[in-house]
């Protein structure tokens, strides 16, 4: 067996390859970027055909760009963007368009049209863990099939093929020989029912959708087929191992216990805690899905999503050109008047998880004269650590575990101020990983565990770059949650 694993991290800017070696270390990293089409009425569309191109360049460059002997290279795991959609024929392996990103909402009148059906939308959320919303992969699906003519001409011969990107991924890596996707993936469409672990047949009819076009769910860790990369490697490797990008974050961060949640924050964050082998549904306006199944075993997670989290600081650089760089911020909070009150609620697209109030506006309250530039880049930067701290009490509530210990991973976590309040607010450990690459790691490393290279405790290499303790007196953290909450409140109140 070859001494290397190629991580694919397949993601909504672009595509990198992780080398990984036998002991677990990131060796080199090759990344490429792809488009970002935007239409003019604001729908948002990559191209499956340049992705398909970008993941076979940068899995090829990694190898190369080393010297490593492609011989040596051992299987691929692959992590991805989660719920952009792709159509494809399965006769010409072509895409029937491009596919509908994540970030797009055209298919909202689909979900408007499911929603005036009696019973329809409490069904699917009941059944799928999610909310009835064009965010997810069912609507979309229904979406291409209304409205391009190739789906529906490759759907009446029997050769549509509709998957999220690590299904499309596979398809091409394997030459067309698998379609295939992975329950963490699967249970991001809002077509899989979340007891049974199987495609909800009564839901895809809400949405137009046979089952006999969806792919074949396959466990996280199993061997979802074999590629020589387009003839690079000189014999064919498993992939084994694909997993949802926050997924694969959520098992390189080794949060394989009840209870245990992990928080990237790059442009927005996900929030995500395990909360073990039965299924919990929110009943505090978070999403339930799959961590994972593997080796038959399937785990269930609580997500809510935090839009602007690094979005905030670029937002005070940009815009309001308060800073220079995300770096001063820090440095910002500690200058600031700790007796400042101000709160900055960033409802830019609306209040997402837990509040779900979309229609909401971002507001400022609490400003006084002595207001400064210190005080307001404060409130925008604890304003990130308010949203997450929102969706961890919502899934303690959810789930009747108090956190204890919230791990970490992305840009943002260099940002000292921010990590100590974070800390303080959930009144539990921070603890802050020492590699930004967790997507990716985390797909090799489940491929390298599948092919017996390493055991979990791999998800050690790297350990953490630091840990924080909470240290905020009691009543002090009191007084700021309901302040948060206050101005919260107040934000969604003053919809228009």
């Amino acid at each position: 067996m070859g001494r290397y694993i190629i991580g694919i991290d397949q993601s909504t800017q672009g595509t990198k390859a992780l080398l990984v070696d036998d002991s677990g270390h990131l060796i080199h990293r090759s990344d490429r970027a792809h488009r970002q089409i935007v239409s003019d009425a604001g729908w948002v569309s990559h191209d499956p055909a340049e992705i398909a191109e970008n993941v076979l360049a940068v899995a090829r460059a990694v190898v190369e760009e080393t010297g490593v002997d492609p011989a040596e290279i051992a299987g691929v795991g692959i992590s991805n963007q989660r719920e952009t959609t792709v159509a494809w024929d399965a006769r010409t392996g072509e895409p029937v368009c491009d596919a509908v990103v994540w970030q797009c909402a055209r298919a909202q009148g689909v979900c408007e049209r499911v929603a005036r059906l009696e019973g329809a939308a409490e069904l699917v959320c009941e059944r799928t863990g999610l909310v009835l919303s064009p965010y997810y992969p069912a609507s979309k699906m229904a979406w291409i099939i209304e409205n391009v003519a190739a789906a529906r001409e490759a759907a009446e011969r029997g050769d549509l093929r509709l998957g999220t990107v690590d299904a499309w991924t596979v398809w091409t890596l394997t030459g067309g020989e698998e379609f295939r996707c992975d329950y963490s993936n699967a249970s991001r469409t809002q077509l899989l029912n979340l007891q049974t672990l199987t495609w909800d047949a009564e839901v895809c009819d809400l949405f137009g959708i046979d089952t006999a076009w969806l792919p074949q769910v396959t466990d996280s860790d199993a061997c979802f087929g074999m590629t020589d990369l387009g003839g690079f490697l000189p014999a064919p490797v498993p992939i084994h191992g694909v997993l949802g990008d926050s997924h694969a974050a959520l098992f390189a961060q080794g949060c394989f216990e009840r209870g245990m949640a992990k928080a990237t924050l790059g442009t927005g964050s996900s929030v995500m805690m395990n909360v073990g082998t039965e299924f919990v549904p929110s009943a505090h306006g978070l999403s339930s899905s799959l961590a994972w199944r593997m080796g038959g075993v399937a785990e269930y997670v609580l997500e809510g999503n935090v839009t602007y989290a690094g979005a905030v600081k670029t937002w005070l650089r940009d815009d309001l050109e308060l800073i220079a760089n995300p770096e001063e911020v820090t440095d910002l909070c500690y200058a600031a008047n700790p007796e400042s009150r101000v709160y900055l609620v960033p409802a830019f697209t609306g209040l997402g998880a837990p509040h779900w109030c979309a229609e909401a506006e971002a507001c400022v309250f609490g400003m006084t004269r002595t207001t400064g530039r210190a005080e307001f880049v404060k409130a925008a930067d604890e304003s990130i650590a308010f949203q997450i701290f929102d969706v961890i009490d919502a899934m303690s509530e959810d789930c009747g575990a108090r956190l204890a210990e919230l791990r970490v991973d992305g840009g943002p976590t260099r940002d000292a101020y921010l990590m100590q309040f974070e800390s303080d607010l959930i009144d539990a450990p921070v603890r802050i990983a020492s590699n930004d690459e967790m997507s990716g790691l985390g797909a090799a490393w489940t491929c390298g565990i599948a092919l017996g290279m390493y055991t979990r405790d791999v998800v050690d290499t790297y350990g953490a770059r630091g840990v924080v303790e909470p240290s905020m007196p009691a009543e002090e953290r009191r007084e700021k949650i309901n302040g948060w909450r206050h101005a919260v409140r107040a934000t969604m109140a003053y919809v228009r």
